[in-house]
């Protein structure tokens, strides 16, 4: 009988053995680790977040620079405004002051026809609707006898003494004066006249009056 070889089939019944030498479970690839990658990513790579918060900066920047030049327009057209406004008020005045500046001599001539007792008939009628048009457009008349004078609104023509007067007063009105608003087209000619030199105006009126209430009394002044 031929003999069997001890140990053959133990032999065939162990597993195959690769090659190389290595197991076959750490002959497989091993799995990416996330972590791994995560970290051999370059540190100063911004993420998606932080290019969208650039973008937000930029826009909020550009909406303000915006804003501030809408705002600049907004001012300037207003001072545009106001300035054409102030302008169109200016050459307005100018206008009506060079217009009644030469109508003047006109309203001077109605006024000496109305002291002399000229103004009659149609003349009148003429003479009154040309005051009351002036009068529309802003003009004013002043001038008192009486008055306190004033040298930013009056002229003196004329200068006396008086003892019934305590200040520099206008006695006479030589030629009216004419304004318009607070625009003084004319001043006010007048004759005026101050307190006498050394007097005192209220003392002698206060005498005066004592006097006349003893001549009362008495029945009159009495005869030497």
């Amino acid at each position: 009988m031929t003999e069997e070889t001890p140990g053959f089939d133990e032999q065939s019944q162990q597993p195959d053995v690769p090659s190389s030498g290595v197991p076959a479970d750490e002959a497989e690839p091993k799995a990416a680790d996330p972590s791994a990658e995560e970290a051999a990513a370059p540190a100063g790579d911004p993420g998606p977040d932080a290019g969208l918060v650039a973008q937000l900066d930029q826009a909020r920047t550009a909406l303000g620079e915006r804003t501030a030049d809408l705002q600049r327009l907004q001012a300037e057209y207003q001072n545009y405004r106001r300035r054409v406004e102030r302008d169109r008020i200016a050459v307005k005045e100018v206008a009506a002051v060079n217009l009644m500046t030469e109508l003047l001599p006109v309203l001077d001539d109605i006024g000496r026809a109305r002291e002399h007792g000229e103004l009659v008939g149609g003349f009148k009628s003429v003479a009154e609707s040309l005051e009351s048009t002036v009068a529309k457009m802003g003009l004013q008349m002043f001038g008192k006898e009486g008055e306190p004078f004033d040298p930013t609104i009056h002229e003196a023509l004329m200068h006396s003494y008086a003892p019934d007067v305590t200040e520099t007063t206008c006695v006479a009105i030589l030629q009216p004066g004419y304004r318009i608003g607070e625009r003084t087209i004319r001043p006010a000619r007048v004759a005026v006249a101050e307190p006498q030199p050394g007097a005192q105006p209220g003392k002698q009126a206060e005498e005066g009056t004592e006097t006349a209430a003893d001549d009362k009394e008495t029945g009159g002044p009495q005869e030497g």
